[in-house]
């Protein structure tokens, strides 16, 4: 058996959703329920805060001290770029294997590769660039 964890230490759990849909409490029980949290108002949690990325995956990282969960909606690269195409939020269960297709600018590719930046593995700002064009 696990030894019991201290409720003062933060812990990080890290859940990847799609945004504006509460996610599975199936899912999230076993990631959420050692740490005495309820996975159905955890999930009403990452809905509310995901509203702003409707109908992408997002990466959420819910911060859990005392028993009590934030969340932190952190989007990769492919989902900041969908979402510079500004394209209508589809239904995912009905609309399957979308092709995305638009015209980006580039002073917008810039400002995703240096939100991006922390998290990448590029040395510079032109390999970050490079990078989020790849995607």
């Amino acid at each position: 058996m696990p030894p019991k964890f201290d409720p003062n230490q933060e812990i990080i759990v890290v859940v990847r959703a799609v945004g504006g849909e509460v996610a599975a409490t199936a899912s999230l029980a076993p990631k959420v329920g050692p740490l005495g949290l309820n996975a159905k108002k955890i999930g009403e949690d990452i809905a509310k805060c995901t509203k702003d990325w409707k109908g992408l995956k997002v990466t959420c990282e819910l911060r859990v001290k005392n028993r009590v969960a934030t969340v932190v909606v952190t989007p990769s690269v492919a989902s900041r770029l969908i979402r510079a195409l500004k394209e209508p939020p589809r239904d995912r269960k009905k609309v399957k294997n979308i092709k995305h297709s638009g015209n980006i600018p580039f002073s917008e590719i810039v400002k995703i590769a240096k939100e991006s930046q922390a998290k990448s593995m590029g040395s510079d700002l032109k390999a970050v660039v490079m990078e989020v064009l790849g995607t």
